[in-house]
């Protein structure tokens, strides 16, 4: 039987640590070990996860690493065969694991899957069924918003969510750089779809399974820009642009060019006129620009796959 280890990063998760923890304990397959990784809470996270000491490795860091921070020390800590990378504001049913497990096991190729997830507060509909790109490279969760009974359908796909993902150890360790599976210039956002391009490109694929069913709170995501922290929306903004410096290549620019001009254009007199703090962010970007290079070269110098190929998963 393969070995999974379940791996969540909380921050402030007070709220919905519990429900979290409790479906994680009733899975119907076996967990070799649970990792909660706090990244310094204000609240009484720390407190709740007291009870949980028995059956989960608890770690305190004494600073916010982020999620990619959070999530590498997690898997640094495991060698299952699957890590389930989770959120702590998700719920899972009772056979998510199985069901991922069982599709990543009968696709060679697969290193990624991930199941249907509902919004908890409203289960009727869809809050992600995997990630889709499109030719601006901005990323969505497929599915989003539309009804539940949509999607049913087992499928390959471009990449998984972070919400709910299930990675293989194999994949895990051939993509990732620099000993880091998630980007950790990233610091959080978008790092799971800095991770679905990557694989890509080195010849994995990810699949998405319908019958495993799980609930995502969503929580202030949900509540347009203006409820969300100025940190997290530069985050948001300048994790496109390090992501498309590591992965993308010219000649898929220029085959874009169009779509990703209007979108630059709009984006920055957005910025400009509306949200000029946004620009802050750039300073994250140069920086980091010295270190995002050498990491694509270390990704084209293990590409397996021609970025023309990864062409169809650029929608509109």
């Amino acid at each position: 039987m393969k070995t999974v280890s379940v791996h969540t990063v909380t921050y402030n998760s007070s709220e919905h640590i519990d429900d979290c923890l409790e479906a994680v304990i009733r899975q119907s397959h076996p967990i070799e070990r649970i990792v909660v990784i706090d990244n310094a809470s204000k609240d009484n996270t720390l407190e709740k996860l007291e009870k949980w000491s028995e059956k989960c490795s608890i770690i305190q860091n004494s600073i916010n690493n982020g999620f990619a921070g959070g999530h590498n020390q997690a898997i640094r800590m495991t060698d299952t065969d699957y890590c389930l990378i989770l959120n702590p504001d998700v719920v899972l049913d009772p056979d998510y694991i199985l069901n991922t497990v069982k599709t990543l096991i009968n696709h060679s190729q697969a290193g990624s899957m991930t199941g249907k997830l509902l919004f908890k507060a409203d289960p009727s509909h869809i809050d992600s069924t995997g990630l889709v790109i499109n030719k601006a490279r901005r990323a969505f969760d497929r599915g989003a918003h539309q009804t539940g009974d949509q999607f049913n359908h087992a499928e390959e796909i471009f990449g998984v969510s972070g919400a709910a993902a299930m990675y293989s150890r194999e994949m895990i360790n051939d993509i990732s750089l620099n000993g880091e599976f998630f980007d950790e210039d990233f610091f959080a956002y978008k790092e799971d779809v800095d991770v679905a391009w990557r694989a890509q490109l080195l010849g994995w694929k990810a699949y998405y399974e319908p019958t495993a069913i799980a609930y995502h709170e969503r929580g202030w995501k949900e509540g347009g820009r203006s409820s969300k922290p100025l940190f997290v929306r530069r985050l948001s903004y300048i994790n496109r642009y390090k992501m498309m410096v590591k992965n993308d290549r010219i000649s898929m620019i220029l085959k874009h060019i169009i779509p990703l001009l209007v979108y630059e254009c709009l984006s920055f007199a957005y910025a400009l006129l509306r949200e000029p703090k946004l620009l802050g962010a750039w300073s994250s970007f140069f920086h980091t620009y010295k270190d995002l290079r050498q990491k694509r070269g270390m990704i084209r110098s293990k590409q397996k796959v021609e970025a023309t190929e990864i062409n169809r998963w650029f929608g509109k």
